[in-house]
Formats: structure tokens, C-alpha cells, sequence
């Protein structure tokens, strides 16, 4: 479990350390508010999923430091559909 944050590559994928322990801090808080596993795992521990979340790039933090899913960025950049009689 802990073995990942060992790794050089998961600091890497967030963008270092600060923001590494800010986004498990966050997604923490998040699972333990009752939201779903964006993977699937056989385990009920928390930490094991969100850094599993990472790794398969499940979540990240947006500009304002706010944990996204992968489904939220793709939503924040399609933005509104535009018609091409409004162009």
C-alpha cells in the first residue's frame, strides 16, 4: 500500500510532494464522507484506494486545489455546444 509513495512516479504524476499529500488529505476526507471508489479493489482501505485512484489517473487537483475525477475534467473542457448558425 505504502509502497507507492516510496515511488518517485506517483510524486511525479501530481506535480510533487505538497500537492501529493494535499490530494490524498482531500480525496480522504471525500471517501469518508460517504463518496464511491472511482476503482475497483478489494479492500475497504481508504488510503489503498485513493492512492490506486492516482495511480490509474482517477483524480487530480484542479487549479483552485480541489480534488476532480477524470469525469469532471472532461465535462469542465468540452464546454457549451455551439451551433453553427451561431458562429
Amino acid at each position: 500500500m505504502l509502497e507507492e509513495l516510496k515511488e518517485e512516479e506517483i510524486v511525479k504524476k501530481v506535480g510533487g510532494r505538497f500537492k501529493l499529500s494535499t490530494l490524498i488529505q482531500k480525496r480522504m476526507v471525500q471517501l469518508n464522507q460517504g463518496s464511491r471508489a472511482l476503482v475497483n479493489v478489494d479492500t475497504h482501505d481508504k488510503m489503498s484506494i485513493v492512492l490506486q485512484e492516482i495511480m490509474q489517473d482517477k483524480i487530480m487537483l484542479n487549479m483552485d486545489n480541489q480534488v476532480i475525477s477524470l469525469e469532471e475534467m472532461a465535462a469542465e473542457s468540452e464546454g457549451p455546444d455551439l451551433e453553427s448558425m451561431d458562429l
